[in-house]
């Protein structure tokens, strides 16, 4: 009887090699170009997940979740309906994916089977028998982990795995990238908010740059309000007929 089982990280190295040809080096060439291509970190995700059933041997089904320490875990990213039903918390919010909790100490974790042992698990009772679950990002409080899920067992076998592994870092440098310009891209806002709120604040108050950032800073910490929430409603009110904003002295 096909039995479920956990892959070790030392089973593989660490750069695998191609398929004869140059076919899958091709696709995940193409697949990094859509990657990076994405302007979120959603999209990127959105992205990896439709590529991963693409590129991935046997996949039928992919979905990206974050898994928090204690396993209790939000989906991110889903092909489909049965993928975010399989990833959806049971139980007062915790994983239905026992393996996944060894993923802190191996970057792959595969399914063999989920009917093995009797089944009666999530997986089984969604007609998912394999599953390959291959780590995205780790930190001592939460894990981003990609599963490619398949209604066949044993579907996932070391080439699968190999090219999961490639195309996992592939998907891992594009997210990287994604989240600084996010980043980039937001303290960019910020600072051009913060300065129109120092500005109504510089003229409303008749004192200069530094004072009126000073006065932003004590009205946030007063008020225990984000500065940019707090400067966003400076110019929002600023923008109103009349209005006078919050109290900044």
């Amino acid at each position: 009887m096909p039995k479920r089982f956990v892959v070790a990280a030392s089973e593989f190295p660490d750069l695998p090699c191609f398929p004869a040809g140059f076919e899958l080096a091709e696709s995940l060439t193409a697949a990094a170009q859509q990657l990076h291509g994405t302007g979120t970190p959603d999209a990127t995700m959105n992205a990896a997940v439709e590529l991963a059933v693409r590129l991935l041997p046997g996949a039928d089904h992919a979905g990206i979740a974050e898994i928090q320490r204690g396993g209790r875990l939000r989906t991110l990213a889903w092909t489909d309906e049965t993928v975010r039903f399989a990833a959806e918390p049971r139980h007062g919010g915790h994983t239905p994916h026992p393996d996944w909790e060894r993923l802190w100490a191996t970057p792959v974790v595969r399914t063999a089977d989920s009917e093995a042992d009797g089944g009666g698990n999530t997986l089984s009772g969604l007609g998912l028998r394999s599953a390959l679950s291959l780590r995205l990002r780790a930190d001592r409080r939460r894990l981003t982990v990609l599963t490619a899920y398949a209604r066949k067992p044993q579907a996932f076998d070391e080439e699968a795995t190999r090219i999961g592994r490639l195309f996992t870092a592939h998907v891992s440098l594009a997210l990287d990238s994604a989240t600084v310009r996010e980043q980039l891209t937001e303290a960019m806002r910020t600072r051009d908010l913060i300065g129109q709120a120092t500005g109504i604040l510089m003229e409303r108050m008749d004192i200069d740059a530094a004072g009126a950032f000073e006065s932003l800073v004590k009205a946030s910490q007063r008020e225990n309000v984000k500065l940019r929430d707090l400067a966003r409603r400076i110019v929002d009110a600023n923008a109103g007929p009349g209005a006078r904003g919050v109290n900044e002295r």
